[in-house]
């Protein structure tokens, strides 16, 4: 394409990300170099300025710069795997049917690439195409050190059913993670806003949530409301304890800055959870020390989500990853010593 494109949103395309439709339409494109077109305004919507994460609506124009220019590196295509990385991605996979694909995301690894990614979920899912021509579909996403179920679309039918679903909160999603010190209430519910702070690395990089207490969030110019239900599983002594998390509404960090706001830390959370870090319990901030390994012990356990095509209510589980494994070895706990949901109240559990 030597010239510049403008097109249309048809009326039989669901609302989605910008840097996923160009990705479908334009295959030798990268997430990065979709990331620096927006940044120069190359790429604009209905004539507009916009970034690789906006949401896009039928209707809308987009105007498309000459892609034949770009210098395409095959390291950054989108379509090239290396053969480990696509084991290790097949690996993953929980349940897969005609419409749906789940996967237990690992630790460390990216959900989407950046300026400083290359190899990242969203970059893989060719290798989750199995006999399909279209790659599975992005509906929501977990932090870079958070494990868990991760659900993927396979259909743009799918995908806007399940996109609907986690917007009206027709989901359920609950975290498992150790933190430091024991919560008093051993459950309760956090309800501190979200403001989104610039960071201190180039370019405002390294923004982190500060908590806006709830009768300042209506006065707190860019605070939102935020609310996260928790239920302490298991603890020892007033060290640490074994949490489920649910968070009501999906603000960036949420889990992870209510957490520290409570004085618990997630353990290995070195942005929420540093030596500042003031701990109701005994005060050790997000590390304990001996044999706990040093990365973050959050782990999104379980997803309850209707079928976008059934209907049915579906349940998927994801094992813990090996570093969580280890640290519940060694302190003596099994799943099986806690109720898989401790949020229903049919469930009886001390």
């Amino acid at each position: 394409m030597s010239t510049i494109q403008h097109i249309l949103i048809g009326s039989d395309e669901a609302e989605q990300r910008i840097d996923r439709w160009l990705r479908r339409r334009f295959t030798n494109i990268s997430q990065i170099q979709i990331e620096k077109l927006c940044r120069k305004g190359q790429i604009r919507v209905n004539g507009g300025r916009i970034k690789s994460k906006t949401r896009i609506f039928p209707g809308q124009i987009i105007r498309i710069p000459p892609l034949n220019a770009l210098e395409l590196d095959r390291k950054l295509d989108t379509d090239y795997i290396s053969t480990s990385d696509r084991d290790m991605i097949r690996n993953c996979v929980l349940y897969k049917d005609d419409f749906i694909l789940v996967l237990n995301k690992p630790a460390g690894l990216p959900v989407q690439g950046g300026s400083k990614q290359t190899r990242y979920i969203d970059g893989m899912t060719s290798a989750l195409s199995f006999e399909r021509e279209d790659r599975p579909r992005l509906v929501h996403r977990l932090d870079k050190d958070t494990s868990g179920v991760l659900i993927l679309a396979r259909t743009q039918a799918a995908a806007s059913e399940l996109t609907k679903a986690f917007r009206h909160k027709n989901t359920k999603k609950i975290y498992w993670a150790l933190v430091a010190g024991v919560p008093y209430p051993k459950i309760g519910s956090i309800k501190y806003g979200l403001l989104k702070a610039r960071g201190h690395g180039k370019d405002g990089s390294g923004e982190r949530m500060h908590c806006v207490h709830p009768d300042e969030i209506s006065v707190t110019e860019g605070a939102k409301r935020a609310q996260t239900n928790y239920a302490t599983l298991c603890f020892l002594a007033k060290r640490a304890a074994w949490m489920a998390l649910v968070p009501i509404t999906g603000r960036t960090h949420q889990l992870r800055a209510h957490m520290a706001e409570l004085g618990h830390p997630i353990i290995g959370d070195g942005k929420y959870g540093g030596s500042s870090q003031y701990n109701q319990g005994e005060g050790w901030g997000s590390a304990l020390g001996d044999d706990i390994s040093k990365k973050m012990h959050l782990h999104a356990r379980s997803l309850t989500i209707q079928h976008p095509f059934t209907g049915k209510e579906m349940l998927f589980l994801a094992p813990m990853p090996d570093h969580m494994e280890k640290t519940w070895e060694y302190f003596g706990w099994t799943e099986s010593d806690v109720p898989s949901d401790p949020f229903d109240v049919t469930e009886e559990w001390q």
